[in-house]
């Protein structure tokens, strides 16, 4: 079996993170990975912020916990200590497409090179709000950008599952 086919199959979503960085030279490549998604007409309508700072990491959970109705304390980002967010432009048609494509693209490449990961939604709900506005607009980011994901990494405090069985009827064929 080819090493891609087998991170597909091998790759869970980790959810209890050790709190120490990945490697510089890893967090690269897998945001290398990111930008070479496919994308409707090559468009390339996502982009990638990736957060390694403690503070806003911090801030960003605290903003998810309190989306999903969580309270105070709350890490909806399961103790990993950074994480890539992907928006994409709502201009281009094939956005949502676009930026799950660059998603995809990350999980794989952290696999890949041994990084835990997890893909945790409600990005859409954070930038949406003036708080998260208010974050591009001081990263210089303008644009008419709709949140996709936040992939949390790092590495897994304990090991992790394996895949489930898949379902009998995943594939119909046509002959």
């Amino acid at each position: 079996m080819s090493e891609t086919l087998k991170v597909l199959e091998t790759r869970r979503s980790c959810r209890a993170y050790k709190p120490e960085l990945i490697e510089e030279e890893k967090l690269q490549a897998i945001i290398k990975a990111g930008t070479y998604a496919a994308s409707g007409m090559g468009r390339q309508s996502p982009i990638i912020i990736a957060v390694t700072n403690r503070e806003m990491r911090d801030k960003l959970s605290a903003m998810n916990a309190r989306i999903m109705g969580q309270g105070e304390g709350h890490d909806p980002f399961y103790g990993a200590p950074e994480l890539l967010i992907v928006l994409a432009n709502k201009d281009v048609p094939t956005y949502i497409y676009d930026g799950s494509l660059v998603m995809g693209n990350l999980m794989n490449a952290a696999a890949d090179l041994g990084v835990d990961s997890c893909w945790i939604h409600r990005a859409k709900e954070e930038f949406e709000s003036e708080e998260g506005k208010e974050i591009l607009k001081n990263l210089g980011i303008e644009g008419n950008y709709e949140g996709i994901g936040h992939l949390i990494l790092g590495y897994a405090a304990a090991p992790l599952r394996a895949a489930a069985p898949r379902k009998d009827d995943y594939v119909y064929y046509i002959q």
